[in-house]
């Protein structure tokens, strides 16, 4: 099948050389990876001052983060069985209030630890040039 023909506006019909070192190819190659775009188009966003983003994943692979991540989940468990005991119709004791309060506490005291794990790292993982 055959491309589509781009309105004769839009064809890029204009030529442009320019020379760069190894280094500063390099960094325009990284930079338009970043944003899974073409060298060109990359350039031609920044002549037209266009805004880009980039996106950065952020993997770890830390013991402490696993072992958090376990605790999370065991506190999510213990609240999913409160909440169905409550939903069925269960009375709501002292006891049931308690372990309420328990997984609450809990949750605040490893939202702490992450916080601590985080140090500075923290916020939004979307970046924007202008």
């Amino acid at each position: 099948m055959a491309r589509p023909e781009k309105d004769k506006k839009l064809k890029h019909k204009n030529f442009i050389t320019l020379k760069l070192t190894d280094v500063e190819l390099a960094c325009l190659e990284q930079s338009a990876n970043a944003l899974h775009i073409s060298r060109v188009e990359y350039l031609r966003n920044l002549i037209l001052e266009k805004p880009m983003i980039y996106k950065y994943e952020i993997v770890a692979d830390n013991a402490e983060l696993k072992k958090l991540n376990a605790e999370i989940g065991k506190i999510g468990s213990n609240l999913n069985q409160i909440a169905r005991k409550l939903n069925q119709g269960g009375v709501r004791s002292v006891i049931l209030q308690d372990q309420i309060h328990e997984c609450i506490d809990k949750l605040f005291d490893l939202r702490r630890e992450v916080m601590k794990l985080a140090g500075d790292h923290y916020g939004d993982i979307e970046t924007q040039d202008k």
